[in-house]
């Protein structure tokens, strides 16, 4: 660095020397001093002294004897001038010659220039040693961020299982993470431990004795056939109506083999492939397959495939039909999960899952053809094994009902202290309530409710008898407790109809649009009858709940909106209730590529609610712009495949709407429910402004009804379009109370509640 410094001083100063005296012929050229940062070396003086100052007449005297001659001369850390040498002459000068003053003062004035242009250089100097100093203290700081980047990616790249195993103290932590292709671990138990295993799970699933013996070949198959290595030991469907054993079955083969030491474990490994309907969740799709293969039990399930991105779906298809599945991405452990590694360098990355010797088991309520639309015919031909459950029988539910009361009944005698009795009427009663089409989780859901309202009775009765007696008359379940038969079902709190009678309550509040309400209103009576069918074990009927409100400004398209999310999550149509609201500016992204994800975040969101899409003709602006009808298609994708639990509404201007339906040719058939809102009466105009005035602590003035009356009626004849209807009545009652303030600040003792008709403008009837 001080070698840098030295050559920066000379770019700046030059390389050549101060003069600072002439020199006579024939003698050498006196060393003339240099810039430099180092001290200059002290020169000892002839015969041991320091020489002698000559001093001209008339200048300047010498220093006085109280200070020293260090003092007088210049510090060693700046160039030197070696003032001694001026009035020097040559050998052989006559020292009693007239001294040559006019030389003197010719070098004098040389060496005075000189001293101003170094006194000049020094602040040049300071900003070029400024500069060069924060030169390098950045090439510092780049080395040390470069230094920094190597060391963390050298951290992660020692975070793998290999690495970590080379060191003593991690030897078992990296033995005991999971590899991705390694075989589990078996039970000790043979083919000995399959004996008897259908009878066993008779005792816990009832009524599916077919399909118990099917199950348990399937389980058995690997051990008959043989099988080795990290190929599935067997894959499987479970198929058959809803609620008939299929998951009960599944936990009760997986404990009572873990029990008989066939399974290592009896825990099962459970996927919802419904959680991965888009590309976008493909690294936490392989993510949580890996964790699944790589669990402790020794059974992979995956449910509602249907509902799957049908890129995913090949992955399982890979494991089941060539016994691994390669990955696209590079992939490696970290902590036992399976992280994308990007483009870093590493040595031991996944290339592909292997099913590590598990049963692969895909549960199902459709059909065996459906599973080949989704993976196609050599999958299904692939399967091992197809077990179907068949729907439950009377005879079933009738057992059901019974195992499921013995249940109950050592419950409420453990927990509320007194024996629970039924005959053979609640019995029955608890196996038909429930309806077929329920199967046991009916029967299940009936006993739970039973017991609530026992465990309520012991609640309100201190001194409660220690027994009970469940029959059943006019189709209700009775408990006796001592007293006589009483219906039991009844001690439990109705159901909350809070809400629905508040959003009923506000659709009535709501001035016009009854045809809008009745609509509204309608279509609870619609759910309540596919649930009666529900029940009764009949199909039914998914209408389509799409709708398009179309309409001008100011209509109540909004306000409907949103009470109709909150009505339908109020009646049970809706699992979530959340309104949405949006427009182009949330749906259409800003590049190619980006349109098409944003909407789908969108419409995830709105999953379990109502979406709202306000001036929804603005997604489509001819058929030059991509980006809107990307949005379009996406928009007509998602609301097929969330159509149980997403209504999506479109609101707009009529004639703009209906062009925008011409966007997309599935765009129209799946919205079956357009509804126009009609523009606002003046007789509505006025309730709707006077609603307004006491939502605001306001009344009006009864002289103002037809002056008002009149003007609305004028300006709904002139320009309804662009009056804005409702919001029309508020802009005028906000005027109105602006101008009161006005008149009161003149009429201090006038109310302060009260709109006079001198307080409305009516004057903008024709808008201007």
């Amino acid at each position: 660095m001080k070698n840098d410094i030295d050559d920066l001083l000379n770019s700046v100063f030059g390389s050549g020397t101060l003069r600072t005296g002439g020199q006579a012929a024939g003698r050498e050229k006196p060393e003339t001093p240099r810039l430099t940062l180092e001290p200059e070396p002290k020169q000892p003086s002839p015969r041991g002294r320091s020489p002698q100052r000559r001093t001209a007449p008339g200048r300047p005297a010498a220093p006085s004897r109280g200070a020293s001659r260090e003092d007088a001369r210049p510090k060693a850390d700046v160039p030197v001038i070696d003032f001694d040498a001026i009035g020097k002459q040559p050998p052989g000068t006559d020292l009693h010659a007239a001294p040559d003053f006019a030389a003197i003062e010719r070098r004098a004035a040389n060496a005075a220039r000189e001293l101003q242009a170094l006194e000049r250089a020094a602040p040049r100097t300071g900003a070029a040693l400024d500069e060069a100093i924060a030169r390098q203290r950045k090439e510092i700081e780049a080395l040390n961020r470069s230094a920094l980047e190597d060391i963390h990616r050298i951290g992660r790249e020692l975070e793998t299982p290999e690495v970590r195993g080379l060191s003593g103290g991690s030897a078992q932590e990296a033995a005991a993470a999971p590899l991705p292709n390694h075989a589990a671990p078996r039970g000790k138990a043979g083919l000995e431990g399959f004996d008897g295993l259908a009878e066993a799970l008779g005792g816990t699933v009832l009524g599916q004795p077919d399909y118990l013996q099917k199950l348990v070949i399937a389980l058995k198959r690997p051990y008959v056939m043989g099988h080795e290595g990290e190929s599935a030991r067997n894959a499987f469907l479970v198929t058959g109506p809803a609620d008939t054993g299929k998951h009960l079955s599944l936990c009760a083969a997986a404990e009572e083999l873990a029990r008989r030491g066939v399974f290592v474990s009896g825990d099962i490994s459970w996927m919802d492939l419904s959680l991965y309907p888009t590309a976008a969740e493909e690294k936490l799709f392989l993510q949580d397959l890996y964790m699944a293969l790589a669990a402790k039990g020794d059974i992979v399930v995956f449910e509602h495939y249907e509902r799957c991105q049908p890129a995913f779906l090949t992955v399982l298809s890979n494991l089941v039909q060539r016994g691994k599945s390669p990955l696209a991405g590079r992939y490696v452990l970290q902590n036992g999960r399976l992280v994308d590694a990007g483009n870093a360098l590493v040595t031991d990355a996944v290339g592909a899952l292997t099913p590590r010797g598990k049963y692969l088991v895909l549960l199902s309520e459709a059909p065996v053809a459906k599973l080949a639309d989704s993976f196609g015919a050599p999958f299904v031909s692939a399967l091992g094994d197809i077990c179907e459950t068949a729907a439950l029988t009377p005879e079933s539910l009738s057992a059901v009902a019974k195992a499921e009361f013995d249940k109950l009944a050592a419950r409420a005698q453990k927990a509320l202290g007194f024996t629970v009795t039924a005959g053979d009427a609640a019995l029955l009663l608890a196996a038909e309530s429930s309806g077929r089409a329920k199967g046991a989780q009916g029967v299940l859901a009936f006993w739970d409710r039973a017991y609530r309202a026992l465990a309520q009775y012991r609640l309100e009765h201190d001194d409660a008898p220690k027994a009970a007696a469940l029959g059943a008359a006019d189709g209700r379940l009775t408990a006796d407790f001592g007293a006589g038969p009483a219906d039991l079902l009844s001690l439990l709190p109705e159901a909350y109809q809070g809400e629905v009678e508040a959003v009923k309550a506000e659709l009535d509040g709501i001035v016009g649009l009854a045809a809008v309400k009745e609509y509204v209103l309608s279509l609870e009576d619609n759910f309540a009858v596919q649930a009666r069918r529900k029940a009764a074990g009949l199909k039914t009927a998914s209408v389509s709940m799409h709708m398009i409100f179309t309409g001008n400004p100011g209509t109540g398209k909004t306000t409907i909106a949103r009470l109709v999310s909150r009505y339908l999550k109020a009646i049970g149509v809706l699992s979530g209730g959340q309104l949405v609201e949006v427009t182009r500016a949330d749906l259409v992204g800003r590049y190619v590529g980006h349109t098409a994800p944003l909407t789908t975040q969108v419409l995830k969101s709105a999953v379990g609610g109502v979406l709202f899409i306000d001036e929804a003709y603005s997604l489509y602006r001819g058929k030059d712009d991509s980006f809107g009808l990307e949005a379009i298609d996406t928009l007509v994708k998602g609301m097929e495949d969330h159509r149980d639990d997403l209504i999506v509404i479109l609101a707009g201007y009529s004639k703009e709407m209906a062009e925008f339906l011409t966007a997309n040719s599935g765009l129209k058939s799946r919205f079956p429910n357009i509804i126009e809102f009609p523009d606002y009466t003046g007789e509505e105009l006025l309730a709707i402004a006077k609603l307004q005035a006491g939502g605001k602590g306001y009344t009006l003035d009864e002289r103002c009804d037809a002056n008002l009356l009149a003007y609305f009626n004028a300006v709904q004849l002139t320009r309804a379009r662009d009056a804005g209807n409702g919001r029309l009545a508020r802009n005028k009652v906000e005027e109105a109370i602006l101008n009161q303030s006005r008149r009161l600040v003149a009429q201090p003792e006038a109310d302060l509640c009260l709109l006079l008709p001198e307080d409305f403008q009516l004057d903008d009837v024709g808008g201007v």
